[in-house]
């Protein structure tokens, strides 16, 4: 039953990503009263199969690879409909609601083995705590990264009008359609990194003090450890450049882009700690 909810709010995902195009892009806000629902619906039955799945197969511990992506596409949903509730916006979900689709889709068909190299009793509820803020840092930072996308798109589609890039006006005349101005594009991107800041410092604390009394300092010279706080100092860094300097458009891209990459590569990282690795199957 579990996949069978996810699976649900997998369907409802895509429709909610379907529906969002003609709702931000081609001036039919009426659409936008179906993605919406449609995004509420899936995070809903999401989130019943993620409860079932955690509490039957790990006491809530979110430990297996899928499961972790499952919970970050949830934690996108959630994001794009915040952003909703204040801002009265739909186009983010052009690029949110179709990542979530497809991370959900990971999910539903291609459930991975539930196991995890550490033994699922440490830490208990702060493990848990520590998962969750760092997939809430990763959704910010790639809501952010997104929201700058967004941003380029509209910056040259005003640019477009003068004849400066007259190759992009054929695509970006239907994002005229788009009530996202400038500034508020920005100010999402912005309150999204300073979001994901706190959520994951918490997580880093967290995480270390959980290892310290369980692993001790050896813990804190693998590979995937180092590059997690390597990240940390790059995405402290990445706001600060872009609060003091007021970075936009395509450096703030850039910039987001990078931090994002190291994310990634962290990730990739998993493979080759010895104490810190999500076993794909």
């Amino acid at each position: 039953m579990t996949l069978l909810w996810l699976r649900f709010a997998m369907l409802l995902y895509g429709v909610a990503a379907l529906a969002v195009l003609p709702a931000a892009l081609y001036e039919r806000p009426r659409w936008r009263w179906v993605a919406v629902p449609a995004a509420i619906g899936g995070a809903l039955f999401h989130f019943v199969s993620l409860a079932e799945t955690l509490d039957a197969a790990h006491h809530r511990l979110p430990v297996e690879t899928h499961e972790v992506q499952s919970l970050l596409a949830l934690i996108l949903v959630l994001a794009f409909l915040l952003v909703y509730a204040r801002y009265r916006s739909v186009a983010l979900g052009i690029f949110v609601l179709p990542v979530a689709f497809l991370l959900a889709a990971l999910a539903a068909f291609r459930p991975g083995v539930e196991s995890f190299s550490a033994p699922l009793h440490i830490g208990g509820w702060w493990i848990f705590l520590h998962v969750a803020l760092l997939l809430a840092a990763y959704a910010a930072l790639v809501v952010s990264l997104l929201a700058s996308l967004l941003y380029l798109i509209q910056e040259r589609r005003l640019k477009s009008k003068s004849g400066r890039f007259g190759w992009l006006a054929a695509f970006s005349k239907p994002l005229s359609a788009l009530d996202t101005p400038l500034e508020m594009i920005d100010q999402i991107a912005q309150r999204a990194l300073l979001f994901g800041l706190p959520c994951m410092t918490a997580s880093l604390l967290i995480g270390s003090v959980i290892a310290q009394q369980y692993y001790g300092a050896a813990y804190f010279r693998d590979p995937k450890i180092l590059l997690t706080f390597a990240m940390w100092l790059a995405y402290v860094a990445m706001i600060y450049v872009r609060r003091v300097s007021g970075l936009r458009g395509r450096r703030a891209v850039y910039l987001v882009s990078v931090v994002f990459f190291c994310v990634l590569f962290v990730w990739a990282a998993n493979q080759f700690s010895a104490v810190h690795r999500f076993p794909t199957p």
